[in-house]
């Protein structure tokens, strides 16, 4: 493996997300304490958070807990759930173990880094560009023109990073019987799967629909809980599960032995976490609607379809990495512009920013940006 670039989202979000008083670029739902996550724990769960043992755990999780989490799935049982250390280590350990010099992999962009870059660091990679004319949705005839002999590996991410859309059902079942017919794994990154406003359609998740699919999923965005680190991909194959559990030895071992315990508490009550989290989306949405109302001379706007992430184009003549360089430098409102998610695979939009929906206390954020835009346009 080549050496990795730099990281372009958490770099800037190093430098901003601690920084930047309003951070409206978020892609995770709104936080809660640990005592709220408690609050909602039976008196066996509390006991086993507060008596637990502080040694190792398993290295594929903790068996109830791979329990629990089966229960989310329509076919999965435990033996078909590996748990990792976040969702960026289930990315590491699935491109690894499933990738090697002589192989070639399908990438859509524009996409969260590390699904194009760990690809490209093994072997080589072909981009699939979403269309921005059509709902930002993947056309499949693309995917069948890209396949070689050697593709190994399609990878896709809807609810999408960054747009927020989710591929017609359709398409998503043409995509798993192209693959099918030639043998490709898909690795989906479903983490915004619950997410969204109200009445969102999710798609069924891709290891209860294919026997080579492997579901990426992680409690940081639709249940708003990062800082558990707790994520999973679930596979019929269990030898490719077994492969990055070995891979797992080099990273993080096992995971953290009271997150798991709070992981099962937050699986148990996703129904109340995820419809606290989308009401949150459906009383932001309306907001951003008349934000953009309000300056149709800088902005395109669209809803997402799902998760709490939009794509909307900047027109303005500045272009839009000085628009949010100067935005966060002199007002403290972070965006990201679209060349966080450029690639070396083809062209992707220049003009876009990804702004976030899914947290508490927008109003004020809202009131600073539109200070700021009416301050320019008198300058």
């Amino acid at each position: 493996m080549t050496t990795l670039p730099d990281f372009r989202l958490e770099t800037h979000f190093s430098k901003w997300e601690f920084k930047a008083r309003y951070h409206l670029t978020a892609s995770d739902a709104e936080s809660m304490s640990m005592r709220d996550l408690l609050a909602m724990a039976s008196e066996e769960e509390r006991e086993a958070f507060e008596g637990m043992w502080l040694g190792y755990t398993e290295t594929f999780g903790a068996s109830d807990l791979r329990d629990v989490i089966a229960t989310t799935y329509t076919n999965q049982t435990s033996s078909n759930i590996l748990c990792f250390a976040g969702a960026s280590e289930g990315i590491f350990a699935a491109n690894t173990v499933l990738l090697d010099r002589d192989s070639h992999a399908i990438v859509v962009t524009p996409n969260y880094q590390s699904h194009e870059t760990l690809p490209v660091a093994i072997c080589e990679a072909t981009g699939v560009p979403l269309d921005p004319d059509d709902n930002w949705s993947l056309d499949i005839d693309r995917i069948a023109g890209a396949i070689r002999p050697n593709t190994r590996l399609v990878t896709i991410n809807f609810p999408h990073n960054p747009t927020g859309t989710i591929l017609p059902l359709d398409r998503y079942q043409a995509l798993v019987e192209l693959c099918r017919k030639y043998g490709i794994y898909i690795l989906h990154d479903e983490i915004f799967n619950g997410l969204g406003p109200s009445g969102t359609e999710h798609l069924p998740f891709i290891a209860d629909i294919y026997e080579r699919g492997l579901s990426l999923n992680v409690l940081s965005k639709s249940y708003g809980l990062p800082g558990l680190r707790i994520g999973w991909i679930a596979c019929q194959d269990t030898e490719v599960l077994s492969k990055m559990e070995r891979m797992k030895h080099y990273l993080s071992i096992c995971n953290s032995g009271p997150s798991e315990r709070l992981a099962m508490i937050a699986l148990r009550n996703r129904q109340k976490i995820y419809s606290r989290n989308c009401a949150i989306v459906d009383e932001n949405l309306p907001k951003w609607d008349a934000f953009f109302a309000r300056h149709p001379d800088l902005f395109d706007w669209r809803h997402p379809n799902g998760s709490c992430m939009a794509f909307p184009r900047y027109k303005g003549a500045d272009g839009v990495e000085a628009f949010t360089k100067t935005l966060v430098e002199e007002s403290g409102v972070l965006f990201l512009p679209s060349t966080i998610y450029s690639s070396d695979l083809g062209p992707t939009p220049t003009d876009r920013f990804r702004l976030g929906c899914g947290r508490s206390g927008l109003d004020e954020g809202i009131a600073v940006l539109d200070a700021y835009l009416m301050k320019n346009k008198q300058e």
